[in-house]
């Protein structure tokens, strides 16, 4: 239930901080690392390989390859589709860097297109404009975890020819029109973060129903060497491995994987969970003047599992943020837009050059969403926004 306007007025600034974000992790991970612990194999094994098939049963996705990060993911697909230099790759500035780092990593250029104001994803309408001989990939990135229009990218990158690789560090347990995020695209990068709604720490996972395309990733993502490489410290494996290409240290361990397995089998009460907290949120500050809802528009054909929930406040955010911060309450902001960052001046990219998403970037501010949560948290955010606002006004 929400409280009401009287509540939030007379509720006490909290005294102690509430995180912006806590792993939900239950004694079941923790029994499952001791087993791996008491193991005594630690590295990439048995759990690595059961999580990738629940995992890819989970997404219904054939092939599913796990790696140590949500970077590492998108980079070995790009290496692993021989995207190199003199290719250019489009996608959204509102992202997190590693999404431009996995572009450059390989030497090809990054292109820009801008966002869908009501959503915050990448606007499928701007796609085909930036699309030139030299392009080969698109990059959809699903903000807070809402997936992106995907028939649309999906109609382009076949009419022209082009490859699509999700950026799903937000979006596992998403749906799309019925369909599981990580079976839709050529390919689909995972992130297993602290703050994401499946946790490992670290780590990622790539999904496809590409065999081939699976194949390299794993090689890639273990040095490039050949097929099963980490079996030969076991009773099953030989001595003897080849190096067949350049590849990367980019293997999960077994470790990691052991969170994962229970991870994964709790996510869909994990995601119910933020469901219920962003309802709350919405529910209340649809009663406050300076917030604008986000997304402005909530598609009917897909599921959102709140990773992010992102309110943007319609003046003075900076202030705003630094006064939630003040009252204990932990914020943070999803994304300064890439062509903000130092590195990428070499690419020309000037303000101004995307409007809509740096309006957004001017309004968003992510507030406290994770499984752990109580009841008085959320009326303790609530309640801070709402006296904040009031401050401001």
């Amino acid at each position: 239930m929400v409280a009401s306007e009287a509540t939030w007025r007379a509720k006490p600034t909290r005294t102690t901080h509430l995180p912006y974000c806590l792993p939900f992790i239950g004694q079941e991970e923790i029994d499952e690392v001791v087993a791996v612990l008491q193991s005594g194999w630690l590295t990439t094994g048995a759990r690595v390989q059961q999580f990738e098939r629940e995992f890819a049963d989970y997404v219904n996705a054939p092939h599913a390859v796990a790696v140590n990060s949500c970077t590492a993911a998108m980079h070995v697909v790009l290496a692993a589709w021989g995207i190199g230099p003199g290719d250019e790759v489009i996608t959204t500035p509102i992202t997190f860097c590693a999404t431009i780092e996995a572009i450059e990593y390989v030497g090809a250029t990054p292109v820009l297109v801008d966002i869908d104001p009501q959503t915050g994803n990448i606007d499928p309408n701007l796609i085909e404009r930036a699309i030139t001989p030299n392009t080969k990939v698109v990059i959809p990135v699903h903000l807070a975890g809402l997936p992106c229009d995907m028939d649309e990218i999906m109609a382009l990158a076949d009419g022209h020819g082009l490859k699509v690789m999700e950026d799903a560090a937000h979006a596992v347990g998403a749906e799309y029109k019925g369909r599981k995020i990580g079976n839709i695209s050529h390919a689909t990068a995972f992130s297993f973060y602290a703050t994401k709604n499946l946790s490992t720490g670290e780590g990622g996972m790539i999904t496809t129903h590409d065999e081939a395309l699976a194949a390299k990733c794993r090689q890639l993502a273990l040095h490039g060497i050949s097929r099963d490489a980490w079996k030969r410290y076991t009773a099953a494996g030989s001595w003897f491995y080849q190096v067949e290409t350049l590849g990367y240290k980019y293997n999960m361990p077994d470790l990691l994987a052991a969170l994962g397995i229970w991870q994964l089998r709790k996510l869909d009460a994990m995601n119910e969970r933020r469901r219920q907290i962003a309802d709350q949120y919405h529910r209340a500050f649809a009663e406050m003047p300076f917030i604008d809802l986000f997304p402005r528009h909530m598609p009917t054909d897909r599921t959102h599992p709140w990773h992010l929930y992102i309110a943007l406040i319609k003046e003075r955010r900076d202030e705003f943020a630094e006064a939630m911060k003040n009252r204990n309450i932990g914020i943070s902001v999803h994304f300064i837009p890439i062509h903000y960052h130092p590195h990428y001046e070499r690419y020309g990219w000037q303000r101004g050059d995307y409007p809509h998403a740096e309006a957004y970037f001017a309004q968003a501010l992510s507030l406290p969403l994770y499984p752990g949560m109580t009841d008085d948290d959320i009326e303790d955010v609530i309640a801070a926004v709402w006296q904040v606002g009031q401050e401001l006004a």
